[in-house]
């Protein structure tokens, strides 16, 4: 059974189902060029992440959430080589799925598929929950106004009240001056009742779910021109939001006084900045939604590279600039529980007709997302049924309407259910860890692909070897942070919880606090590993460095991160073992 877990589907099979329903080809047409998917690429990054998560990155890192941006552009741009390189040599649509099929094998194919469902339906939760937050914002500047308990979760509300009941009375007044957090408290305090339960649920998020869904089941389909118009739209709100809010900048916000009383580019330090890994990288999630597009590539071992290259180079210099400008505008502070930032900054400066343009542009830029994901989860789900590894019934076809109805409707459910029952930190949390664990996978997965002759007109990653230059870096590294930061090793392996005020005073569980030096004791202990066998076999040093810098922003994922994210690798575990390991097309060759 052991090697069974890890068959590989061979890259010459792969092909030739690509022309085929074997992974979704079905004789697409190749109409996309470089522009194309270089305009499909910032469609994808430049969605929730920029229009809601921002602000969450910019409440916990501060304004130096810069940096975060930075390296997490530097993580993506070494993982878009790694995708590009897979690519050039599996010109297919199933992205990592089909990737990891050919590099691990099975059990990791289905890993990622699994993890793939969380990023892309767990992700339209929180670009829902965003979608409400600027849609409510635009009809409070029509003077329509919706019960708060209408417009927000019962987690989020509770969470809320919890917080300001832990408070002092003048921490409580400046909690409530923040408008979002006047609104939760109001929701929980003042709702309808359904005997001892309080009627609280985000009903916008909800209907705008459904509405999706029912357009993906009866074959919405978006062209590339409209993909492309949706594209120039976001561009030009967010070029707007930059040169408008730059009139509004104060320089004081960039050096806000931290706990300690002094002024800060980090007010939280660089924990803290690491504390919003999972906000920044949820605007990256999008990225590998350019690899689904490889059959509809005119020439995908050459354009679509270019494409990632564009696409990822342009939303990492917009997503610094809005931080900038966002953190520059008002304290970092106001962003708490606030879901429409770029929209938070025009309200607070009182510039009416930017917010207005702001939230409608929103909420349009978030339904096309909505729209993309909704109809590329169901195309997940048929690509594992049809290598065996999920009932047929998610194959099922529409007689009318010729889409995968049945995944589509188990898609909208997987979004719907959960926005009664959870809220945005959590949501937004689930799917970022799922894009690392994606990412690290196929960074991997890179490495284990035998060498290839360079090929005119496509795609070749330069290889440099690693032998010495890897295991050198880990090593100046070790030394470095010995040196100038003596404290760090000591402090990882060392649980003083009496010196912890947290630990002390709000009673932080034990895993809260060390599940951080946990992650970065198990990252250092891979990247020695790695450094051993890049000296032994040469590996490229480009995928380890994709590798090594996924794995670091992991260690920036909170307990309760790992807990669920664990629970869910856990339960499709349980459904491949029980059904997908026995019923796979490689299991009956």
């Amino acid at each position: 059974m052991p090697n069974s877990l890890f068959r590989t589907k061979k890259i010459e099979s792969i092909l030739k189902e690509g022309s085929d329903d074997g992974h979704g080809g079905t004789g697409l047409k190749r109409v996309l060029n470089v522009r194309d998917l270089t305009f499909f690429g910032i469609a994808a990054i430049l969605g929730a992440g920029s229009f809601s998560s921002l602000g969450e990155a910019c409440f916990k890192g501060g304004p130096g959430v810069v940096i975060l941006f930075i390296i997490c552009g530097i993580a993506c741009a070494f993982t878009a080589f790694c995708y590009s390189e897979f690519a050039s040599r599996i010109p297919v649509a199933g992205s990592a799925y089909t990737y990891a099929y050919a590099s691990f094998g099975e059990l990791f194919a289905w890993i990622i598929g699994w993890a793939l469902i969380m990023e892309y339906s767990i992700g339209n939760i929180y670009v829902a929950f965003s979608w409400s937050d600027y849609f409510t914002s635009f009809l409070h500047k029509v003077n329509i106004h919706v019960p708060d308990y209408l417009t927000c979760s019962y987690a989020e509300a509770k969470k809320t009240f919890l917080k300001y009941a832990s408070q002092t009375s003048i921490e409580q007044i400046e909690f409530v001056k923040n408008q979002a957090n006047a609104e939760l408290l109001n929701a929980w305090n003042n709702p309808p009742m359904l005997g001892s339960l309080k009627v609280i649920f985000d009903l916008p998020a909800l209907i705008i779910n459904l509405l999706i869904t029912t357009l993906v089941y009866i074959g919405i389909k978006e062209s590339k021109n409209f993909s492309n118009a949706m594209v120039i739209l976001k561009l030009a709100v967010v070029a707007l939001v930059i040169i408008v809010g730059a009139y509004y900048i104060d320089p004081a916000n960039w050096l806000p006084v931290n706990d300690a009383g002094t002024k800060s580019f980090m007010p939280n330090g660089f924990g803290g900045v690491m504390a919003a890994v999972s906000s920044v990288f949820f605007a990256y999630i999008g990225f590998d939604a350019v690899s689904v597009l490889a059959e509809e590539s005119k020439n995908p071992q050459r354009d679509l590279p270019k494409g990632m290259t564009w696409s990822l180079v342009i939303c990492t210099v917009i997503y610094i600039l809005l931080a900038l400008v966002l953190t520059g505008v008002i304290n970092y502070k106001q962003f708490e529980n606030v879901g429409d930032p770029l929209a938070k900054i025009f309200e607070v400066k009182n510039v009416g007709w930017m917010q207005l343009l702001v939230s409608v542009c929103a909420v349009i830029a978030m339904t096309s997302v909505l729209l993309v994901f909704q109809m590329g989860q169901p195309r997940i789900w048929m690509s594992m049924s049809r290598d065996g590894l999920l009932p047929s019934v998610f194959q099922t076809i529409h007689k009318k309407f010729k889409t995968p109805s049945f995944s589509t409707i188990v898609t909208g459910l997987v979004v719907g259910i959960p926005i009664l029952f959870t809220d945005k930190s959590f949501v937004l949390d689930f799917t970022s860890i799922a894009t690392l664990f994606a990412f690290v996978l196929v960074c991997g997965g890179v490495l284990l692909l035998p060498r290839k002759e360079k090929v005119a007109g496509r795609f070749n990653m330069p290889y440099i070897n690693a032998q010495f230059i890897f295991p050198l870096l880990v090593l100046v590294s070790l030394i470095v942070l010995i040196r100038w930061a003596p404290g760090y090793f000591a402090e990882m392996f060392n649980y003083d919880f009496s010196a912890n005020a947290d630990f002390v005073e709000n009673k932080v569980s034990f895993m809260d606090l060390a599940t951080p030096k946990i992650s970065l004791i198990v990252f250092w202990l891979s990247a020695i590993v790695l450094a051993l066998l890049a000296f032994v076999k040469k590996y490229s040093l480009i995928p380890l460095m994709g590798v090594i810098s996924c794995l670091y922003l992991l260690t920036g994922m909170t307990k309760s991160n790992w807990a669920w994210f664990l629970g869910w690798l856990a339960l499709g575990l349980v459904i491949y073992i029980f059904y997908g390991y026995r019923k796979s097309k490689l299991a009956n060759a």
